[in-house]
């Protein structure tokens, strides 16, 4: 009967490490999918022209349908834009994470917006370029600052140790709304259509994010309050 027990408890074991397997497979395949298809708009993109390429033409240079193409991506802009901030979101709330508990959750926030949106490493010149001077890029680009909220939620949330359902949700929603109106007024025209950026972003990133210091400070005052400890 021991033998038996054990037997199933193996069986058991190994399902689960097979389903463990194909998910994680799954997975990387969906990755390498989104790569492939948002590597292949910008390079269309930089080749013809954005107006120039279909999301036929992104979906045949990487090897996939159309129809897989709009499980990945709503717009050809959406794609190219995805090229260069791609992953931005889960790098910020990492960086928010691994900061110590020392450093204030405000500047802790702050110093990862900056740094994911201003590494010289993590720019190609030439899609910026691209982007800030097509209007429709531009305003894709401006609206990735939404894809910060949840994984910055959960990461505040962590760091709070906060059960309540709605203060990490809020202030990472506030972050979200500042650095979208950064990158706009970056990004703005001038009266005669030529965009020249109104300032060094860190700045404008750092000035936008500044009036939501008090908020995080008191949700971190909050959570020091209900665990002295730590």
């Amino acid at each position: 009967m021991r033998a038996r027990k054990l037997a199933y408890a193996h069986s058991g074991w190994d399902h689960e490490l097979v389903a463990a397997r194909r998910t994680g497979l799954r997975e990387q395949k969906k990755q390498a999918t989104r790569e492939g298809l948002r590597a292949a708009a910008l390079r269309l993109a930089l080749e013809c022209g954005p107006e120039n390429v279909r999301v036929d033409d992104i979906a045949a240079a990487a090897g996939v349908s159309p129809r897989t193409y709009n499980n990945y991506f709503s717009s050809r802009e959406q794609a190219i834009v995805a090229a260069v901030t791609a992953e931005r979101e889960a790098q910020i709330a990492a960086a928010v994470a691994a900061r110590p508990a020392s450093v204030r959750l405000a500047d802790a926030v702050a110093d990862a917006i900056v740094d994911q949106y201003t590494n010289p490493g993590q720019h190609n010149p030439a899609a910026l370029l691209l982007i800030t001077t097509r209007p429709a890029l531009r305003d894709a680009f401006v609206d990735t600052a939404g894809t910060i909220e949840h994984p910055l939620a959960a990461a505040i949330a962590e760091r709070l140790g906060d059960t309540d359902p709605y203060t990490a949700h809020v202030l990472a929603a506030s972050v979200a709304a500042a650095v979208r109106v950064a990158l706009r007024r970056w990004v703005q025209p001038t009266a005669g259509g030529l965009v020249v950026p109104t300032g060094p972003l860190p700045e404008l990133l750092r000035a936008a994010l500044a009036p939501l210091a008090p908020a995080l400070d008191a949700a971190e005052q909050q959570a020091q309050q209900r665990s002295p400890a730590r």
